[in-house]
């Protein structure tokens, strides 16, 4: 005699979600960081917390949320600092200026300091009859003073 468990399901109960490819998953991934390790991107990190983080990406991408609703979820979850690239407002704006301005910047810098090295220093004038008069006044005078 066989016997058979059969589960009943509540009413109103959904079907499991479709699985979502892990291309999709990665995509938002990209944009996060791991939060145990310093500066890895969640979708190449294979620690436990970055496992856990990316399924709970794949649920919300099987709920169909969108990817900013799933990033904007980790942000006021965990904070600014799991964003791979900050947002251009606020203090992550500096992140944006200072290369755009900065390196410009420092670009005119290096060629201007290129011409200067590049350009021969000009020749010393050679002292004048009157400077060289009197430079030998004072040593004829220091000479009578001191032997």
């Amino acid at each position: 005699m066989v016997w058979t468990l059969a589960v009943a399901r509540p009413a109103g109960a959904q079907t499991p979600a479709p699985s979502v490819p892990d291309d999709e998953v990665n995509r938002v991934a990209k944009r996060l960081y791991c939060p145990v390790c310093e500066n890895v991107p969640l979708d190449v990190c294979d620690t436990p917390a970055c496992v856990q983080w990316k399924e709970e990406i794949r649920t919300m991408l099987a709920e169909g949320r969108s990817e900013r609703d799933i990033v904007d979820f980790f942000v006021t979850r965990y904070g600014m600092r799991v964003l791979a690239v900050p947002p251009p407002q606020g203090i992550g704006l500096g992140v944006w200026l200072i290369p755009a301005i900065g390196l410009p910047a420092a670009a005119l810098w290096l060629a201007l300091r290129l011409v200067r090295w590049r350009r021969p220093a000009p020749a010393p004038e050679p002292p004048s009859e009157s400077a060289l008069d009197e430079n030998a006044r004072m040593l004829d005078r220091w000479v009578r003073e001191h032997w």
